[in-house]
């Protein structure tokens, strides 16, 4: 009588994360970030209340020149949002990959793509409020003049903090501890700060330079503002600007999705 062979099976894999993106884990992890945002209220104040501070210190500082605001404040009521965004949003992210959050996360049927779609999507309303309160500051307190209408600058603010969460998003898989998070400030947002036409016009700068500027975000979010700025009506320019921004936070979102990772070592 011959004895039954006994098959060895491989050691069963972990359950991978579904890559395909699902609505309902999608809600649950945006929930999930805003419960734990809820219990940290010095970054709401962070997020929420710095660019308002930021924009009324710029009016004051210019109290003698309220000529000065009106040219500089609508570009910065869209940077201040997009650089606090970025900064939160970084480290958060980082914070629930240190913590082991993320690694345990992903063990379950939780796709990168839903974990990224989902803290967009509570940063992003967390974003709305942002640029709704900066917005109805600058123009109905500090008496910002604008000739277009404050609801198109409340969409390229709002354009402008997703963007930042984007960029937050992505660079997090690339620092290892909050410090270099921080760190990726000075690589990231500077020399977009510069370039972005809020110091010169960007047709003035060195050529080589004005190239450079044609291809980084924080500059269309400059243009869209000052477009709304000096025209009454909504322009083909502006139309142009605010696509630019939404597709480059987009693309950001799934180059974050991409370079995802459980651990950081």
């Amino acid at each position: 009588m011959s004895t039954p062979r006994t098959t060895t099976l491989p050691p069963t894999a972990p359950p991978a994360a579904t890559s395909a993106l699902n609505a309902s884990r999608t809600l649950s992890t945006a929930a999930r970030v805003l419960r734990q945002l809820r219990h940290d209220p010095r970054t709401i104040a962070l997020m929420l209340l710095v660019p308002c501070l930021m924009l009324f210190l710029l009016r004051y500082v210019f109290d003698a020149s309220p000529r000065t605001f009106d040219t500089i404040g609508a570009s910065l009521l869209g940077i201040f949002p997009l650089i606090t965004m970025f900064l939160v949003t970084s480290i958060a992210t980082l914070r629930e990959r240190t913590s082991g959050t993320l690694e345990r996360l992903l063990s379950m049927p939780l796709g990168k793509g839903d974990l990224i779609a989902g803290y967009a999507l509570a940063f992003g309303a967390i974003a709305i409020v942002q640029s709704a309160l900066a917005t109805a500051l600058a123009v109905w307190f500090l008496g910002l003049d604008v000739l277009g209408s404050p609801w198109l600058l409340l969409l390229v603010a709002l354009l402008d903090a997703l963007l930042g969460t984007a960029l937050g998003l992505f660079v997090s898989a690339f620092a290892a501890s909050e410090f270099q998070a921080v760190q990726f400030m000075p690589a990231v947002i500077f020399p977009q700060l510069l370039l972005c036409g809020l110091f010169t016009a960007r047709e003035n700068m060195h050529p080589v330079l004005e190239a450079v500027s044609d291809v980084l975000p924080m500059s269309y979010a400059v243009d869209g503002m000052n477009e709304v700025l000096r025209h009454t009506d909504m322009t083909a320019a502006f139309v142009r600007d605010i696509l630019i921004v939404a597709g480059c936070a987009l693309l950001v979102l799934g180059l974050g999705a991409a370079t995802l990772r459980r651990r950081t070592v």
